[in-house]
């Protein structure tokens, strides 16, 4: 990785995991700070300025769920990854719901952890060429800010609801699959990202539904369309 390193908050109760974790994610160029239960991390994460967030869900003091909760009353912005033991579709869903961008289910690869941060963290940065700005019907999309005005209302975004917005407006009136929605955001098209797909969904109607010129239509068992009224 070029220039300085990413700073990742690393959040695990168990010692011997989050020592190996820290030791070979630095050994990827990541630089971590690790912290064993969730009280501590929020206190470190007011404090200081992170680049990604790697929680551990069952932790004492405070688990991951309700530390990321905390987080992103802070940050909307900064990426989340959660770890954890259970692979239930519930936590997974409530995870994504909270705002998570990945979910680790152990046991797990560390050299797939290091490349999935490094997709995440690639992400989040902003392709020079493209618009800064995106106006559709009364509304306005600051990709750069992560803001969005619409009827004079300013509304401050996630990363990933700017990055669905986005290409939803680049693709206004045609109907996208949803493989391909989930593949140019999130860059995965599976089932637990596809149910992230439909939180995110629901949080931009919720944004836009004050604009009788603008309705994201679902297309039964084929994908969704962002139609705007000229």
């Amino acid at each position: 990785m070029s220039g300085a390193k990413k700073r990742i908050l690393l959040v695990e109760d168990d010692k011997s995991m989050g020592y190996l974790l820290k030791d070979t994610l630095e050994n990827y160029g990541f630089e971590l700070t690790h912290y064993t239960d969730g009280q501590s991390a929020y206190s470190a994460f007011k404090l200081n300025a992170f680049d990604l967030c790697l929680l551990d869900v069952m932790m004492p003091v405070m688990d991951g769920f309700t530390l990321a909760k905390k987080i992103r009353k802070i940050s909307e912005t900064v990426p989340i990854v959660f770890l954890t033991a259970k692979a239930l579709k519930e936590d997974r869903i409530e995870g994504f719901k909270i705002g998570a961008d990945d979910y680790v289910t152990k046991p797990f690869s560390v050299e797939e952890l290091a490349l999935r941060i490094k997709a995440i963290l690639k992400r989040g940065v902003i392709t020079p060429q493209l618009q800064p700005t995106l106006s559709f019907s009364e509304c306005t999309l600051d990709i750069t800010n992560l803001t969005l005005v619409c009827n004079n209302e300013l509304r401050q975004l996630t990363q990933k609801e700017a990055d669905l917005l986005a290409l939803f407006i680049r693709n206004q009136n045609v109907l996208m699959k949803r493989a391909f929605i989930l593949n140019e955001v999130w860059k995965d098209d599976n089932y637990f990202v596809g149910r992230s797909l439909d939180v995110f969904i629901s949080k931009l109607r919720k944004y836009l539904k004050d604009d009788s010129n603008i309705q994201i239509v679902n297309i039964h068992g084929a994908g969704y369309r962002f139609e705007v009224k000229v």
